[in-house]
């Protein structure tokens, strides 16, 4: 048996090196550089070390936003960095780029620019399936809160399903459960706009009232709207 080759094993195994956009001042634990908000650091062994002490000062930064373009550059380049920023809203690290070197990002921007027209019209086809899938879930889910909730208006029901469904939104219709049309998730979803809809909670929040405050307000009249939708126009459930 041919024993395996120690440079492609470790290659397989290793991790993205990470390079940090940092928005508060350091300073680099070897040469002492002071590193202004919006700098570049590279953690060693919890020092913080600029570029040029990290020997990652050769190469050059492109934001995210083209992934094709990243992906190429990534490719050719021997060595990379991903850049990270810290969120302090969302109170995590956020990708913002990529380092990769300046040979790399040259040849990876003419391969972009030979075959941009058919990426282009991949892109559009890939857009028209996506938008296909997403009514067809928001379809989907519609039928199964007016199973769940017989007395909710169709068009309630259906605004409710596309308001979850919005790709990318985070909400929860589409989260694993949600496409799957798990009633714990699509019940959430209704409760989720009868507050906003049909209850004062709005209101409150901008009153200044406290998110948990303004939901224990509203928890009772939330409920009798769905007790109300549990039946059908008829009084059956």
């Amino acid at each position: 048996m041919k024993p395996a080759d120690p440079d492609q094993e470790s290659s397989s195994k290793a991790k993205d090196l990470v390079v940090f956009d940092i928005v508060r001042e350091s300073k680099c634990a070897d040469c002492g550089k002071e590193l202004l908000g919006g700098s570049f650091l590279f953690m060693e062994a919890g020092r913080p070390l600029c570029l040029s002490c990290a020997d990652l000062d050769h190469l050059v930064y492109l934001p995210r936003g083209d992934t094709a373009l990243t992906r190429r550059a990534r490719k050719h380049s021997s060595l990379s960095a991903v850049v990270v920023r810290f969120s302090r809203s969302r109170k995590r690290y956020e990708r913002q780029g990529v380092l990769i070197e300046e040979p790399a990002l040259d040849r990876a921007e003419q391969e972009c620019s030979a075959d941009a027209d058919e990426r282009s019209v991949k892109r559009a086809l890939a857009e028209v399936y996506r938008g296909k899938q997403d009514q067809m879930l928001a379809l989907r889910m519609a039928e199964s809160i007016c199973q769940m909730f017989p007395g909710c208006p169709l068009e309630e029901a259906r605004a409710i399903a596309r308001h979850t469904s919005v790709r990318g939104s985070g909400r929860v219709g589409r989260t694993a459960a949600g496409r799957a049309l798990e009633e714990e998730a699509l019940e959430a979803a209704v409760i989720a706009a009868v507050r906003h809809r049909h209850t004062k909670y709005d209101r409150l929040l901008m009153r200044g009232v406290s998110r948990m405050e303004a939901r224990n307000a509203v928890r009772d009249h939330i409920d009798r709207v769905l007790e109300s939708w549990r039946v059908t126009p008829d009084g059956r459930k």
